[in-house]
């Protein structure tokens, strides 16, 4: 019997992360009396909690997380799709990161 290791690409990491954002986002919108005290709603922290531990988890930890986090806690701003907007941003910088990984490999060396 083998153990074959299931691999998750990071397109894929970043696919899973980006619908865990934006359900999390949907729900403190469409679910907005549960979510609306902020700090003092557990509903908001038990959400929050998950889904930043799921996101380190699949992302691995990145600034831009800290931020969401913080601003979920203020009451009202669930409206806004902080985790959503956090995981485009990890996204997109690590595609400049590959770009110019890509680059440095491509330059001819001296």
């Amino acid at each position: 019997m083998t153990e074959d290791a299931i691999t998750i690409t990071p397109r894929m990491r970043f696919q899973v992360a980006m619908v865990l954002a934006i359900v999390a986002d949907a729900l403190q919108i469409i679910l907005l009396p549960l979510f609306v005290e902020g700090a003092e709603s557990p509903a908001d922290d038990v959400l929050d909690l998950g889904v930043g531990v799921a996101l380190i988890g699949l992302l691995g930890w990145h600034w831009e997380f800290v931020p969401s986090f913080l601003a979920k806690l203020v009451p009202g701003v669930d409206i806004v799709p902080f985790w959503t907007l956090a995981v485009a941003s990890v996204y997109r910088k690590s595609k400049r990161i590959a770009v110019a990984a890509e680059e440095d490999r491509e330059q001819p060396r001296s």
